[in-house]
């Protein structure tokens, strides 16, 4: 991950667990802090509602893209190799709002095992999985030596440098799309890469497809494992969150908020494709989904923020959200951060797919950089909201 933060936003960081800690890792309650409301409670509940809600979703559509990457394995066709795309597109879509749940050692990125490097990695190195133009024997896939089995593939994972990927939405994406070499549009590997008899292209295609379906099995499995850490129950993350001091519940949701907004979305996804104008630092290189990367993640922020989530069922989860804290203390503040995270949202949908083309045109760098600005703009009034509560930063362990 490349690391490039403002001093404000180091110390954010540091709140963030880029440090470890936890609870009992700080006072949970400052000496003449802000007071929060007594609704602040039914504002943590919400969020866990949201962030289980999330992750659910994310689960149900992985299983979806599952079935259809097993469709495209073992019939091979025009068909079912646009079938398994259109799925992991729609299965981005729950689990990219679910991003903002990140950042503070929650259990998505607990450096005790959390699974983000594992399902959401990036960039990656396609030539550590598989061909690249110029180089057909390059990867896991043609190195035969190597058994594609779920403990190896987890045991390669970020082996050696941290752009070696082996798991996750990004290299099941590669191995749907193949490399990006038009600027016009996606990757275009051809489904014959699957066929293993007369007709197939590539080589060691039964090991393509053996690494398709294994990746796809161990994404749903961390899946697993987050929802049932949020699920309703006595004894799991979900219910040390609610039952601890909502003060503690606050800083983690803002800081997973700040840090997305800035220095995520803003910095790393944003603002390093525009300084480099190179497709292969744009988020989804290979699908060329970045825009709808970059709608989603602002669209978490924004479930969090108003404490609503509409399902992919198109049911809706929701209840008191961070909004309202916010307005108990400071209506001006809370309405100025309202309309900011809406015209983030308006900013991104406004984005031209592809993304790699809006990063050649002056017309398309304006709306990255207008997006950028918002999101800069957004990342500093949750700050804000950070310094007016005087949410502390945990003493490292």
């Amino acid at each position: 991950m490349r690391m490039s933060l403002t001093l404000r936003s180091l110390t954010i960081a540091l709140t963030a667990g880029l440090l470890t800690w936890g609870c009992d890792d700080a006072e949970t309650e400052t000496p003449g802090a802000v007071a929060l409301p007594d609704f602040a409670p039914a504002a943590m509940e919400t969020y866990a509602q949201i962030v289980h809600a999330g992750y659910e979703d994310s689960l149900t559509a992985a299983k979806a893209l599952d079935t259809a990457l097993g469709a495209l394995i073992a019939d091979p066709s025009p068909e079912t190799m646009l079938a398994a795309r259109e799925a992991w597109r729609a299965a981005r879509e729950p689990y990219l709002q679910t991003e903002v749940f990140r950042f503070y050692d929650g259990p998505i990125d607990n450096p005790d095992g959390g699974p983000e490097g594992l399902l959401n990695a990036w960039p990656l190195d396609e030539a550590y999985i598989d061909y690249v133009q110029g180089d057909d024997s390059a990867g896991i896939i043609n190195n035969v030596a190597v058994d594609i089995t779920a403990a190896q593939l987890l045991s390669l994972n970020e082996e050696g440098a941290e752009e070696n990927i082996s798991t996750g939405y990004h290299a099941i994406e590669f191995l749907l799309w193949g490399q990006d070499m038009n600027a016009n549009g996606p990757g275009t590997r051809p489904f014959t890469d699957y066929i293993t008899d007369a007709g197939g292209t590539a080589s060691n295609q039964d090991r393509r497809a053996a690494y398709l379906q294994t990746a796809s099995t161990l994404m749903i499995e961390n899946l697993e494992g987050l929802v049932d850490a949020w699920s309703p129950s006595a004894t799991n993350y979900r219910a040390e969150f609610v039952n601890a001091d909502p003060r503690e519940g606050l800083r983690r949701a803002l800081t997973g908020m700040i840090i997305l907004s800035g220095f995520e979305t803003g910095g790393e996804r944003l603002q390093t494709a525009l300084d480099s104008g190179d497709q292969e630092d744009e988020h989804s290189c290979f699908s060329d989904n970045t825009h709808r990367d970059m709608v989603q993640d602002i669209r978490g922020v924004s479930n969090v923020y108003f404490g609503a989530y509409v399902g992919i069922d198109g049911q809706a989860v929701g209840g008191t959200g961070i909004r309202d804290i916010v307005f108990s203390l400071d209506p001006d503040l809370a309405t100025a951060l309202e309309q900011r995270i809406n015209t983030s949202l308006d900013l991104a949908e406004a984005l031209q797919p592809p993304f790699d083309q809006e990063l050649q045109t002056a017309d398309g760098r304006a709306r990255i950089q207008a997006l950028i600005d918002s999101l800069r703009t957004q990342e500093e009034l949750l700050e804000e909201v950070f310094v007016r509560f005087e949410l502390s930063i945990p003493v490292a362990e």
